[in-house]
Formats: C-alpha cells, sequence, structure tokens
C-alpha cells in the first residue's frame, strides 16, 4: 500500500523546549509493508516515508501504536496520524480522497495487528527521485500511445490536455481533479459530456473543439460551471441547439460555436452580461434571438450563416380573439413582475415565463404574439464585427414580437413611412 501526498511530521515534544514545527509539508511517498525488527528478529508492519532529501526513508512501526486518527478533511485529501512511540503528527495533505481512504484502512488495520495476509502491503525499498518531485501543474498528452491506461492523472493538475486520442468519452479519473481550471478534450470522438463535469469546481476553461457533441446538457448548465466557466469552446460538433438553461452560464467571458448545426442561438442569450467574445460562424441560423439586442462584446463572428432577408410584412401570427385567460393572467405576472416559482404555480406555467417576450410597447407575451425579423447593424452590440457575408455586409434579422395587433400596425405604419423617406 503506497500513497503518494505532502506530508509534515510535527513533534509534539517541540513546544515544551519552546519550539514551533515548520508547518510546511514536503512531497513524499508513504508505504506500509513488512520489515525485519533487528532487536526482536521479528518481522512487523511498518509505515515508511521517503522524501526527496531521505528517499532512503524513515520507518515506523504500527501495531498497537496509533493513538488517533484525525480524519475530518478526509474528503479534501487531508488527515492526521498521531503515534505513541516516538510522540508525532504525521500531516497528510493533498493526497487524492479514495486512496487516501484505503491507505488508512489499511494502518487502521496494521495497528490493531491483523493477520498480514489480509493486508494490501508494499515493499520498503527506496524511491525514485521522479516520486517525489513537486506536484505537477500541466499535463498535455497529445498521442494515444503516451495517454495513461493503469496510472492516475496527477492529482494536483490545473491545467490538463487530452488530444488526437480517440476518446469516445470523457475519462472519469480526469473528474477527480478538484483543482483543474483549464481541460482541453479537443480534436477527439467524445459524443456526449457527463454531468459530473460540473463537479469540478475550479474549471473556468472547456475546450471541446473537433468533437461529436449532439447535446449539451441542462445539468451541465445548472452546475458550478455557473460561478466559474469564463471560455467555453464547442466548435467544429454536431450541435442542433442549445437548452434555455445555457443563459446560466453567466461568468461566460469567450464562447465559440463554430462550425455546428445550431439553427438557433438560446433564447435568452442576453443574459450572458460578461460575454465579450461571440463567434458562432458556420452554423444554420436563419435569424438572431430579440435578447442579442442586449449583449455588450468586443468581437463578434456570424460568417457564413443562411441569414433570412428581414420583410416587416412577413410575419408569423399567434394571437386569438379574445386571449386566453392563462395568457392574461400570465402576462400580468410578468408585467407586474410578481414573484413567482414552482411553490406558487405549476411548474410548465414557470418555464412559460421563463421564456417570456418583450413586445416594442414595454409589455410582455407569453405564448401569443406577432413575430417578425428585422434588420439590426451587429456594430450596436459588438466593437468588432466579422462580415456576415462575402458581400462585406454587418447587418443581420434579429426576432420582434408584438403583444397585439396594434403594436404590430403600429410598427408597419412607422416602416412604411421610413421606406417613403
Amino acid at each position: 500500500m503506497k500513497l503518494q501526498c505532502d506530508v509534515e511530521v510535527v513533534n509534539r515534544m517541540l513546544p515544551s523546549f519552546g519550539m514551533k514545527s515548520r508547518g510546511k509539508g514536503m512531497r513524499a511517498v508513504l508505504s506500509i509493508g513488512k520489515h525485519l525488527d533487528k532487536t526482536s528478529q521479528r518481522s512487523n508492519i511498518y509505515m515508511m516515508i521517503c522524501t526527496a532529501k531521505d528517499r532512503a526513508g524513515c520507518k515506523y512501526k504500527l501495531k498497537d501504536n496509533i493513538e488517533k486518527f484525525f480524519t475530518w478533511f478526509v474528503e479534501e485529501g487531508k488527515a492526521t496520524v498521531r503515534l505513541k512511540e516516538p510522540a508525532i503528527d504525521i500531516c497528510l495533505s493533498k493526497a487524492d480522497a479514495n486512496s487516501l481512504k484505503n491507505f488508512l484502512s489499511a494502518a487502521r488495520l496494521a495497528d490493531r495487528g491483523s493477520d498480514a495476509s489480509s493486508l494490501p502491503l508494499s515493499t520498503l525499498t527506496p524511491v525514485r527521485a521522479r516520486d517525489v518531485e513537486q506536484p505537477k501543474k500541466k499535463l498535455t498528452i497529445v498521442s494515444k500511445r503516451d495517454y495513461p491506461l493503469t496510472s492516475n492523472f496527477p492529482y494536483s493538475l490545473e491545467q490538463l490536455q487530452v488530444s488526437y486520442c480517440k476518446l469516445s468519452r470523457v475519462d472519469m479519473r480526469m473528474l477527480s481533479l478538484k483543482a483543474l481550471r483549464k481541460l482541453d478534450l479537443s480534436n477527439n470522438h467524445i459524443k456526449k459530456l457527463p454531468a459530473t463535469i460540473g463537479d469540478l469546481g475550479c474549471l473556468s476553461e472547456l475546450i471541446l473543439h473537433n468533437n461529436h457533441l449532439e447535446a449539451f446538457s441542462e445539468a451541465l448548465c445548472l452546475s458550478t460551471l455557473q460561478r466559474t466557466l469564463l471560455l467555453l469552446d464547442l466548435s467544429q460538433n454536431r450541435l442542433q441547439s442549445l437548452p434555455a438553461q445555457f443563459c446560466q452560464l453567466k461568468e461566460l467571458v469567450n464562447l465559440k460555436l463554430d462550425d455546428n448545426e445550431l439553427v438557433c442561438l438560446p433564447f435568452h442569450v442576453g443574459r450572458l452580461s460578461k460575454l465579450r467574445f461571440l463567434s458562432a460562424a458556420h452554423n444554420q441560423l436563419a435569424m438572431l434571438p430579440s435578447d442579442f439586442r442586449k449583449l455588450s462584446l468586443e468581437n463578434l463572428d456570424l460568417f457564413g450563416n443562411p441569414f433570412v432577408q428581414p420583410n416587416p410584412l412577413d410575419h408569423k401570427m399567434k394571437l386569438t380573439f379574445p386571449l386566453p385567460l392563462q395568457e392574461l393572467a400570465s402576462r400580468a405576472v410578468a408585467n407586474l413582475r410578481l414573484p413567482y416559482g414552482p411553490h406558487l404555480i405549476p411548474a410548465h406555467l414557470c418555464r412559460d415565463l421563463e421564456v417570456a417576450k418583450m413586445c416594442d410597447c414595454g409589455r410582455v407575451c407569453i405564448n401569443f404574439y406577432i413575430k417578425t425579423a428585422v434588420s439590426m447593424n451587429l456594430h450596436q452590440v459588438s466593437h468588432t464585427v466579422v462580415l456576415v457575408d462575402d458581400m462585406g455586409g454587418t447587418d443581420a434579422p434579429v426576432q420582434q414580437h408584438f403583444c397585439s395587433l396594434s403594436c404590430y400596425s403600429e410598427f408597419l405604419d412607422n416602416s412604411l413611412q421610413r421606406g417613403i423617406r
């Protein structure tokens, strides 16, 4: 049984001499195994600690020699083993949580004097220099032959790139890297993302360029990625749509959606208030959502989309007269900004209110409206705009909704007057 972690050995007698411990751990390899006791000429089970300064290791007897285990923070990879003789505390940190639990379990059994045949013992030999090196922060793998099949990824990784390895799914070992800030899985064959990626609480960059993704799940949008994700690259995949909850990723600064099959952007894309770089070139976008007007970008690329030519007379009418009571009630809730939730009204009504449309008059419509498209110069939302087409245009059609026939008629009158002028 071996464990790689940071170790600090604290002598409990130091305070009595007015001294303090160094307070800083060193990278070490801990082993549990048999060692011949020269005084008794018997083999006993020992714990050996090897560091870069002492690769030969220091051994501590375990049987009936552990006073206490401190395991309050074992899920964070931290624990302390208090020995009776010598009077020391072995403080462990920066360990893989599961490996640490297994190691402590073996140490507990050794302390109780369990049969050695039931323990996962190791040979107590000096370690190699690379085993006690400082934790690795960055790892790049760009060949299938370099991909680790039997060993784990270094627990301390903050940046991991695994490309050109023909991965068809995300390796679950990656999802235990709690310090990971950047995960680059570009140029693989990944079809689906596990929801547990959202458990990587430090992840700020997720790069999935050139895979086979067909969906981005709602669970990921509602995970801790809401608070941490700054860059998301989903370019060159097979996405046809993004969930409405996608706009919960409110910390996004850079979003790449190029070369997919997207027919629309998320309805509330304007809620991505921190977004500064957006590229969605070479998709199947016919028009942009009305919320697109709320964006404030530095760079925008929508080249190569089959945008329709906006015509105010070309509209889709979803109005009935009179309006249903449910529509009137929903409009009242939205216009008066009344609080709502699944504890107050049915969940499907909450979902309807989440995608409420804003009319030109400032009032809201839900499921009954008139929809058309108007032309918008993209420089209104972005400082730099990549040309929309080969003709040098920077205009694109944006959806516009009207809550009533009178609002749409007023819009047509204004459009006609502008056309005459």
